[in-house]
């Protein structure tokens, strides 16, 4: 049995600017961060006593015979594109709501991948994980999906992350001292608003003419030089929230699919009760909104927003991890090899690592 964690993520400036049809011509660049909520995702290959091959877990339990039956897609299409050779049972649970802005699909991405391949015994790079779940979204699944959240998912922590016209990323860890980073936690504040929208939806009515948003683009991707030059000065910290504030206005002005009246509500409650900025954490229409509220207003602002659910968080610098694996099962069919007298009991583990390798 495996069981992989991968954290979420929330995105400061720059979103938008990761989506291939704008960063392969213009170059795009992120400033966001995984935080510690997760997607757990557990694993194992199924015994041979059941009708069906794969079972997999999540908001409905499906039970089916063939890969191409799972309803699920990304389970679906993660399972074709790895090709395991027995049945396999999928579990999945989160610490935050799916379709929220948090990159969620991403993470399930991510850590359904780092688990399979670890159940195979094959552990992937964090490079690898963020590429192949990139390349499984946007090709395979097809969903108008950015490439930050993949990356996150399976980096951590929190990064300056450049894209390059050439299709290149660059992954650039954010510098600071503890006192400063702590100074920039200590300021935000994670809301739930309780929407549930799918990411792709929201991103389609301004990703399938992004060129008709070039201002708004250009203006969010100028905004992450100018945050992370804040961040590293000794300027009040102030300014941050101030230009949080200035990207929304200008993402929000993307489409009209992107705020609607309830979101826009409690973003001006919150202003109204201290906060100096803000934004949606991912495309748009709702899921968690992310304040950038001095401390002594904390108060203030969960007060005016008590009919939301408040989300304490920390940054996350661990990125996709395997954090249990127990192979016993699989010792069983070491058992059946040894009952059949195949291989000497010396050369069984060796023996069954090469199997495994040769079949990724």
């Amino acid at each position: 049995m495996i069981i992989s964690r991968t954290p979420f993520r929330i995105s400061f400036f720059g979103g938008g600017t990761d989506y291939p049809a704008w960063y392969q011509k213009h170059g795009g660049a992120i400033l966001a961060t995984a935080i510690d909520k997760y997607c757990y995702i557990t694993c194992r290959y199924l015994p041979p006593f059941f009708e069906h091959k794969f079972r997999i877990i999540w908001s409905r339990i499906e039970n089916c015979s063939d890969i191409n039956d799972i309803n699920h897609p990304a389970a679906r299409h993660i399972l074709n594109f790895l090709k395991p050779d027995r049945g396999v049972e999928i579990h999945h649970v989160g610490d935050l709501p799916a379709r929220s802005g948090v990159g969620s699909s991403s993470s399930f991405t991510v850590g359904l991948l780092h688990a399979l391949y670890a159940l195979k015994g094959y552990m992937p790079t964090k490079q690898q994980l963020a590429e192949e779940s990139i390349f499984i979204e946007q090709h395979i699944i097809k969903e108008t999906v950015g490439s930050q959240d993949q990356v996150l998912a399976a980096h951590g922590g929190f990064n300056h992350i450049v894209f390059l016209k050439n299709g290149e990323i660059s992954i650039r860890p954010v510098i600071l001292t503890a006192e400063r980073l702590n100074e920039l936690s200590s300021h935000l504040m994670l809301f739930y608003t309780g929407i549930k929208r799918t990411a792709a939806d929201v991103a389609s009515t301004y990703v399938n003419d992004i060129e008709a948003c070039k201002r708004q683009l250009r203006i969010m991707k100028d905004l992450v030089e100018e945050s992370i030059s804040i961040l590293n000065s000794s300027n009040d910290i102030t300014a941050f929230g101030e230009l949080m504030h200035e990207s929304w206005l200008a993402k929000r002005s993307l489409s009209s699919n992107v705020s609607n009246p309830h979101v826009d509500e409690i973003y001006e409650k919150a202003i109204i009760a201290g906060a100096i900025g803000g934004k949606l954490t991912g495309a748009g229409g709702g899921g968690f909104i992310l304040l950038f509220v001095p401390p002594d207003k904390h108060e203030d602002v969960k007060k005016l927003l008590n009919n939301l659910i408040y989300v304490p968080f920390k940054f996350d610098f661990s990125g996709s991890q395997i954090i249990y694996h127990n192979f016993e099962e699989d010792y069983s069919y070491l058992e059946k090899e040894r009952s059949n007298q195949t291989i000497i009991p010396s050369q069984e583990l060796e023996m069954y690592t090469d199997q495994l390798l040769s079949k990724i």
